[in-house]
């Protein structure tokens, strides 16, 4: 089979900062073509949503065709999409889940050959059947439907070749283009969220590594009745073998309001389970899966929610930090000076900022605890979004965030964002205080 959309990640540096260099430009160009439009009569209006919409497919396409940390990047940026402001939200939007669904795939030669070198010549044998056309295509590698050789359905998941070199590549260059994804999300401190992903992505690319951080969670949840952990078959430093799941992802879900009330029951169901896996596996498997983004869950066809790609994982062996879980009860109940306290001594504030502007700012972070049930939706997060950027510019600079806590916050608000493009009610509170003892 040969798939003519499919090039080889570009390795080399200069060729990879070239393309994402000449976004800027890109953007600039368009903004003067579009003064010159406006001076010879064009609407505004429909100049601007043009402009941005060549934005979003350029950005997006640029990142999608790059892979490896580009388009990681661009996948975590991706969960922010209810923050967008209003006036541009739509061809964003749209970009964003083209990101998120698929890129160019490996043709089935390249995958064979990858194949041979990780299982030896005679791969074939492992396999009743193969399917050389991929079933899904991420960031770093892609994944095909295949019959094990004991007659189990199976995933194989097969890492693009140069996936490292273009993750290196892709870090140093997208740093110094931060400013780029303010264009999505305004408040975004982009380079610190890159320094912190970079730990995350480097451990993505042994997939060794991966299988058994996988096992663990597969055995923490075996019979778990809400959420199922596919098991691993097999495994090498390039590809990973684990069981075949039938369902679809909870990005599809995301993208649509609810048709039926049972599917809105059922989107609760979810966001419990969920939110009970974010707080409990701490404390069942000493670990936090770290890519909040909705491709990393399945709807199965029994209704229950499947765990997938465990590439980013934090090592967390003594629990939730309880730090965190305490400064989360002061937001929630609305004590600032608590709050403060513990803010300070963790170097999360720098300056003297005053209490009650940093629970409002980071308020929203805590609304799903605040009552027994919440309502997360897209209309309250735009809400959230349009008041921290309207603090943000005051004397809320002084605020950061403590690189040892930086990925679980980020993991929280990413699936704070998912959620309210699920629009779900869940009673995030008591799952709060059943498994986070320091809440």
């Amino acid at each position: 089979m040969t798939n003519t959309a499919y090039c080889e990640i570009p390795r080399g540096t200069m060729a990879r900062s070239a393309r994402i260099a000449a976004l800027p430009l890109a953007f600039g160009g368009r903004a003067v073509a579009g003064w010159g439009k406006r001076l010879a009569g064009a609407d505004a209006e429909q100049v601007s949503a043009s402009a941005m919409e060549r934005n979003a497919e350029q950005l997006f396409a640029v990142l999608g065709r790059l892979k490896g940390g580009a388009m990681k990047i661009g996948q975590a940026l991706s969960v922010y999409d209810s923050m967008i402001p209003a006036e541009i939200a739509e061809p964003y939007q749209q970009a964003l889940v083209k990101l998120q669904s698929a890129g160019p795939t490996m043709p089935a030669a390249t995958v064979h050959r990858i194949l041979a070198e990780q299982f030896g010549r005679d791969w074939q044998r492992r396999f009743r059947s193969f399917d050389d056309t991929p079933a899904a295509a991420a960031s770093v590698g892609q994944v095909h439907h295949a019959v094990w050789a004991d007659g189990r359905e199976v995933a194989v998941k097969i890492q693009y070749p140069g996936a490292g070199d273009a993750l290196d590549a892709d870090l140093r260059t997208l740093e110094r283009f931060s400013k780029l994804f303010t264009l999505i999300v305004p408040a975004l401190d982009a380079k610190a969220l890159m320094r912190e992903l970079r730990d995350r992505m480097l451990e993505e690319l042994d997939y060794r590594a991966e299988a058994d951080r996988q096992r663990r969670f597969a055995a923490a949840y075996a019979g778990d009745p809400d959420l199922h952990v596919p098991a691993v078959v097999a495994s090498a430093p390039k590809v990973i073998v684990a069981e075949w799941l039938d369902g679809v992802s909870l990005g599809t879900m995301t993208a649509r309001p609810a048709a039926t009330a049972r599917e809105q029951a059922l989107r609760d169901e979810w966001a419990h389970t969920i939110i009970e896996t974010m707080f409990s596996s701490p404390e069942r498997v000493g670990m936090l899966h770290a890519d909040p983004h909705p491709g990393n869950f399945m709807v199965l066809s029994d209704g229950r929610l499947a765990m997938i790609d465990f590439g980013a994982v934090a090592e967390l062996p003594d629990g939730f930090p309880p730090v965190l879980a305490r400064i989360l009860r002061h937001v929630a109940d609305a004590e600032p000076a608590r709050m403060m306290r513990l803010m300070l001594a963790e170097g999360f504030v720098g300056g003297d900022v005053p209490a009650e502007d940093v629970l409002r700012y980071i308020g929203a972070l805590a609304d799903p605890l605040r009552t027994d049930t919440f309502r997360f939706h897209r209309a309250w997060l735009a809400q959230e979004g349009s008041r921290v950027l309207d603090l943000r510019g005051k004397a809320l600079r002084s605020l950061a965030l403590p690189p040892q806590h930086m990925l679980i916050v980020r993991v929280l608000s990413g699936w704070t964002n998912i959620l309210a493009q699920l629009d779900c009610t869940v009673a995030a509170r008591p799952l709060a205080e059943e498994w986070l003892p320091e809440f």
